[in-house]
């Protein structure tokens, strides 16, 4: 199989960053109850990946497909950029790059039948920086998967979200405990020293 996954970022690197659901029509129950905290998450998570793609980090998008087993990911970005859906936005904030990986996910995790395993065995990940909505599912679930795949997880409390302030907290408060994930604030968050760490050891 070929070395030579993308064009110009890495096909090898550490460190990689998730960003979960965050392309995402928010046409669903709740879905304006999610709004305000998504799109302050989208905000941090702009800067964010701004950041890590100064440093070469792969950025990742794992999003749902909707339940629109013939769309694309491109399908889905032009949905909600264009369609007046009331996630637009979060998808004009983080419009994906060219070089951006994607994952379609039929179900919660990240994981769950997709290529994700594939793609991150490939670059040789090892930390890996969850990202999106919601907090308390599929960012959950994504993180317990990855979890038990034994990856170092970092999930910045500020670029997750969900409908409710403290369905929020709780769901941190499990991924620090049970996880171990390091919930540190992405502003706080010194993604060249969590590089060189990884090389180091």
């Amino acid at each position: 199989m070929s070395e030579n996954l993308h064009g110009n970022v890495p096909d090898t690197f550490p460190v990689v960053l998730l960003i979960i659901d965050m392309i995402n029509d928010l046409e669903f129950p709740n879905g304006d109850k999610l709004l305000p905290a998504a799109l302050e998450a989208a905000q941090h998570i702009a800067t964010l990946k701004r950041k890590a793609r100064r440093l070469n980090i792969p950025v990742v998008y794992v999003n749902d497909n909707f339940g629109r087993w013939r769309s694309d990911f491109n399908e889905v970005v032009d949905h909600c950029l264009n369609d007046g859906v009331r996630g637009q936005p979060l998808a004009e904030l983080l419009r994906p790059d060219p070089d951006d990986y994607f994952v379609l996910k039929p179900k919660h995790s990240a994981f769950y039948m997709t290529t994700l395993d594939t793609l991150l065995e490939h670059l040789k990940a090892e930390k890996l920086i969850l990202t999106g909505i919601s907090a308390d599912v599929c960012v959950l679930l994504s993180a317990s998967d990855a979890y038990m795949r034994e990856y170092d997880l970092h999930v910045p409390a500020n670029c997750v979200a969900t409908d409710a302030p403290t369905h929020t907290q709780t769901a941190l408060t499990y991924v620090r405990r049970v996880l171990s994930a390091d919930t540190t604030p992405s502003e706080q968050l010194d993604l060249q020293d969590l590089c060189q760490s990884v090389r180091a050891s």
